[in-house]
């Protein structure tokens, strides 16, 4: 990296670029295994207007992502490399996940909701009020292996027409967990600021919760959690969607930062920075998937990214 600035490499056509990729920065030599030194950042796909929630496919070999502002919901095919419209109107969703039966759970800002799609096409309600109010408008969604339901609903959706329809908020900004049997909601975390991107640890005893300026981390205990802390600071930005892999580490999407900062920030399990990687625009949210699951698809303002790793993800499903 002597040298050469990796904010730099986007000044240049990326058609042509030396290895290793400049844009991958190496903080902490831990970082060094996780890197794959052919491995380039790619720019998939441009044209949206705020992506989020990619979810990968790997019985159809496909990533579905959020287009919030347009209103959609696109599929990127890893075949054909072919970016498809597969719903719309999509009610400005937001983050996505898989439940254990491999159905599409979708958060929805414009009816502030948490839908199911169903094997057959069918979208049915997962939740949308909580102690008879309106949600705000979910934000991010998680599966655990018992099949419960964990979403945040910080409210971003509300806050102005561009992502949702601007209106007042009616709940706290919660952190939700829904039964798999009663399928009723209960608040799991009701303290922090604008809970956002959350993921649990590949033994589902930790839960990180992305809020303002930092990354918390919360044992988790039977149906609930306890114990919550910072697990790092991202101030001078923030994070947004996170995912960790099979050896623990986060991997957390970065922006607001500006250049330098904006991008991907893996942390190790205990919270040491380990490496990242530079786009050229904030990075929203991210997911691992690939034949491997070592490929990580990262959602970043108006573009689609890849890059293949060393790390396998810890994909559920």
């Amino acid at each position: 990296m002597a040298g050469i600035d990796p904010r730099d490499a986007w000044d240049h056509d990326r058609t042509i670029v030396r290895f290793p990729d400049p844009a991958v920065e190496t903080v902490d030599p831990r970082f060094a295994p996780l890197r794959v030194n052919q491995g380039v950042v790619e720019r998939l796909w441009t044209g949206g207007r705020w992506l989020e929630g990619p979810v990968w496919f790997g019985d159809g070999r496909f990533l579905l992502f959020s287009d919030i502002p347009n209103n959609r919901m696109l599929r990127w095919s890893e075949e054909t490399g072919e970016v498809t419209t597969f719903r719309q109107a999509a009610d400005n969703s937001n983050g996505n996940t898989r439940d254990r039966q491999g159905r599409l759970i979708t958060c929805e800002h414009l009816k502030r909701r948490v839908t199911r799609t169903e094997h057959n096409g069918t979208i049915s309600v997962v939740v949308d009020r909580f102690d008879g109010k309106p949600l705000n408008a979910p934000n991010d969604v998680v599966v655990k292996s018992d099949g419960s339901i964990w979403f945040t609903d910080p409210g971003y959706g509300i806050l102005g027409n561009f992502e949702g329809d601007k209106a007042s908020a009616e709940l706290p900004r919660n952190v939700y967990r829904v039964d798999p049997e009663s399928g009723q909601a209960a608040v799991v975390i009701g303290d922090m600021d604008r809970p956002n991107g959350l993921c649990f640890s590949t033994d589902e005893g930790l839960l990180y919760v992305v809020d303002i300026g930092e990354i918390r981390v919360f044992d988790v205990a039977d149906n609930g959690v306890s114990n919550g802390r910072r697990f790092v600071d991202m101030t001078p930005g923030g994070s947004d969607g996170i995912r960790v892999d099979m050896e623990g580490n986060l991997w957390s999407a970065a922006h607001g930062g500006g250049p330098g900062f904006d991008g991907v920030h893996c942390y190790a399990p205990d919270g040491t920075l380990l490496g990242r990687v530079h786009l050229p625009e904030g990075a929203a949210n991210l997911c691992f998937g690939g034949i491997k699951k070592n490929r990580l698809f990262i959602t970043a303002s108006r573009s689609l990214y890849s890059l293949y790793v060393e790390a396998v993800g810890a994909q559920r499903p």
